[in-house]
């Protein structure tokens, strides 16, 4: 039995217990068996009332109304400060030993040592006894690592997880696992920007300048200028809705031509391919891949591919996974750019995106795809040269 568990008897019980055992003539052990009490109990009452008399048994009995409420509230104190503890790091009760003491040193300006060890099950002297430890060579070189962690993903705009920040240090020559690197992310609170799920567009049913698909999904090419994917996407603003159509040349994902406007016309796409190439010169042969979008089987975008000898694809009716490459772009465009911004213009939206993809998207950010190169520094970086002005 926890001593929680124990029996309360008040001072007037134990009293009345010791009396009964001095004046019926019974055995101890007959008047514990009667009261249901131990006989052991029983003898130390019998004691303490032989050696105090009247003075026996101060403070012990039944709790008053005003001690249980201050026992409640205190219960309620001390529940509260647990669940703000554990609300820091939810998964902190399945990590070792190490990874809670990081925390309770962590935290320790904003909790107590002693409540933190009780929230997440560890002893006072094992935690004391590891800060005794912490100043190791490997503690000081986790806290330096830290450092450039952040470092790394502020430079990012905060748009690295774990896999590109690793990358990004090994590049700089900071040598460390993508494991130490994600556990020290977590425990740091250091995240990137979260994804989050895009309605589909539905299938478009024009029927005009319909062309076969020549890509099938084959998105690994193996020279430059050989096959563009494009595609358009919509950005909200404070002005209204501004459309942003891309190409991308698949050899280095990198985006080569891009243009915006109000409306989602054959303009706009035409614009962003005069702008890919005005960038590149491409030959004969060059495989053009959009959707089935009314704006890529316009006959005037149709005379631009043919007055360039470009050959047309188009995904299948409705099938976002024949153009993936550029709606992973978008993706990852309308996670790392527009989640967390409010556009207040289109004139700021423009801006912004071309932000994103002059400065950040083709120089800086390393894509898995490339063995965490960015575009510019795979093509550069490739024995293959590109025909650019």
């Amino acid at each position: 039995m926890t001593r929680k568990d124990r029996k309360r008897y008040s001072r007037e019980f134990k009293h009345e217990a010791v009396h009964r055992v001095e004046t019926s003539g019974k055995p101890v052990t007959e008047v514990a068996r009667e009261l249901d009490i131990s006989v052991h109990q029983l003898y130390r009452w019998r004691d303490e009332a032989a050696q105090r008399g009247d003075k026996a048994f101060p403070g012990h009995g039944n709790i008053s109304s005003q001690d249980e409420l201050t026992k409640l509230r205190r219960e309620n104190t001390r529940l509260r400060e647990e669940r703000d503890i554990l609300k820091k790091k939810p998964d902190i009760l399945c990590q070792g030993s190490g990874i809670k003491y990081e925390f309770i040193h962590r935290y320790k300006g904003e909790f107590k040592v002693s409540a933190m060890c009780k929230a997440l099950k560890v002893s006072k002297s094992g935690y004391y006894a590891w800060t005794k430890r912490s100043t190791s060579r490997r503690f000081q070189a986790n806290v330096r690592l830290v450092e450039d962690i952040k470092r790394v993903h502020i430079e990012s705009g905060k748009r690295y997880g774990s896999p590109r920040i690793h990358a990004e240090l090994i590049r700089q020559g900071i040598h460390c696992g993508h494991n130490r690197v994600a556990r020290l992310m977590r425990l740091n609170h250091i995240v990137s920007q979260r994804q989050f799920h895009r309605k589909h567009r539905q299938a478009t049913s024009h029927g005009r300048n319909q062309t076969s698909n020549h890509v099938n999904r084959n998105f690994h090419v193996t020279k430059p200028n050989h096959v563009w994917a494009a595609d358009i996407t919509v950005l909200w603003t404070g002005s209204g809705w501004l459309y942003l159509a891309v190409v991308m040349d698949l050899y280095s994902r990198k985006i080569i031509g891009w243009a915006t406007q109000s409306r989602m016309t054959e303009d706009l796409v035409i614009t962003a391919l005069n702008t890919a190439l005005g960038q590149r010169k491409p030959e004969r042969g060059l495989i053009h891949h959009s959707d089935q979008g009314s704006q890529y089987a316009s006959d005037s975008f149709r005379r631009t591919l043919q007055g360039h000898h470009i050959i047309p694809s188009m995904s299948r009716k409705g099938d976002c996974y024949d153009n993936a490459v550029v709606e992973s772009f978008f993706k990852s465009l309308k996670v790392e750019l527009c989640k967390e911004t409010r556009f207040k213009t289109r004139e700021e939206a423009r801006s912004k995106i071309f932000e994103y993809i002059e400065i950040f998207y083709n120089r800086k950010r390393l894509h898995s795809t490339l063995g965490y190169l960015s575009p510019v520094e795979y093509e550069t970086s490739n024995v293959t040269k590109l025909s650019v002005h």
